[in-house]
C-alpha cells in the first residue's frame, strides 16, 4: 500500500499547467485511456504517459489494466492533504471576516 502523499507532494504535481489540465480531464471522465487524452491535446503520447505516472505517484489517479488498454479513473481521497490545508485556512479567513464586519459595524452604526 503506498504512502499517502503529503500537502508539497500534492501541490508540486498539481503546480504544472499541463498536468493540471490532464487531471481535470481524468476527473470529468469515468474512466479514460492514454490515447483518448492524446487526443486531442498538443501533448504527445510520452509525455502524458509521464503526467500519468506522476499523477499516480502522488496518489491522484489509479489505473486498470483491460487487455491493451489502461484506463485512468481519478482518486478523490488524493486531494484530502489540500483540502485539509485549505479547510485550516478556510477557519483562519472566516474568523477574519467576521472580526472585519464587526469593526464595520462599529464605525458605521
Amino acid at each position: 500500500m503506498p504512502e499517502a502523499a503529503t500537502i508539497d507532494t500534492v501541490m508540486r504535481t498539481l503546480a504544472d499547467p499541463t498536468r493540471r489540465a490532464v487531471f481535470e480531464r481524468i476527473v470529468r471522465s469515468d474512466e479514460i485511456t492514454v490515447s483518448e487524452l492524446t487526443r486531442g491535446s498538443l501533448v504527445t503520447q510520452g509525455a502524458i504517459s509521464q503526467h500519468l505516472k506522476s499523477l499516480k505517484r502522488a496518489g491522484l489517479v489509479a489505473e486498470r489494466p483491460e487487455g491493451r488498454n489502461v484506463y485512468y479513473r481519478a482518486k478523490p481521497e488524493g486531494l484530502a492533504p489540500l483540502v485539509d490545508w485549505m479547510s485550516h485556512y478556510g477557519v483562519f479567513w472566516r474568523d477574519r471576516f467576521a472580526d472585519l464586519r464587526s469593526l464595520l459595524k462599529e464605525i458605521d452604526p
